[in-house]
């Protein structure tokens, strides 16, 4: 049974993933606000509801990778070592995912989606809404289904300071940084941000 449990959750995971890669071929290809969802369906080999199912709007869709990376960072934190904070979970992760900027490939991708990003208001109020969704969940999984003050202040420094080097670098690619040179310096951010919550904001 267990087995069985774990192939099912296996095949949504897949699904998901298609879904996600061929709406990210299809924007890239074409622009966001040109694509559909049924386009994407048909690209992903599914049906239309199949897409509803995993992702509740055509933003969610362009913020799938998004979504990916945020459920690692919460991941992270519920699978921490004894001992280890959250905050050094999530510097962790954070310090582990840089090695990925090196490429091209992720160079382009997220210029591209810099492009799409600017010209969709759409867009900018769905990705404060995840933020504001994984923010929550972090505090909960700190501090339970009705977290208190302190445990939403915490998640909320930590998300924070994630968002501000995703913001960050999203503008030095934008000013043409690249390569081992935009790797270099996001790891520099993430150490300095998370380093100053670490020691305390007083």
């Amino acid at each position: 049974m267990a087995t069985q449990v774990g192939l099912r959750q296996l095949k949504k995971q897949q699904t998901r993933q298609a879904i996600y890669e061929a709406a990210r071929r299809l924007f890239a290809e074409r622009g966001f606000d040109r694509i559909t969802v049924a386009e994407v369906a048909r690209e992903a080999n599914v049906s239309e509801v199949t897409v509803f199912n995993y992702f509740p709007t055509k933003e969610d869709l362009f913020y799938g990778g998004m979504h990916f990376f945020e459920e690692e960072l919460l991941e992270a934190v519920r699978q921490r070592k004894p001992g280890e904070s959250a905050l050094r979970a999530i510097r962790r992760r954070l310090l582990d995912s840089v090695e990925g900027l090196r490429s091209k490939e992720r160079f382009v991708a997220i210029k591209k989606a810099n492009e799409t990003f600017a010209a969709s208001p759409s867009l900018a109020a769905r990705e404060r809404q995840i933020v504001d969704r994984y923010t929550r969940e972090l505090a909960e999984l700190m501090d339970g289904p009705e977290p208190d003050v302190e445990a939403v202040a915490v998640a909320t420094a930590l998300m924070g300071a994630h968002r501000a080097v995703v913001d960050h670098v999203r503008r030095r690619v934008q000013a043409g940084a690249r390569g081992d040179a935009l790797a270099d310096d996001a790891r520099t951010q993430i150490r300095r941000a998370f380093g100053r919550l670490e020691r305390g904001l007083d």
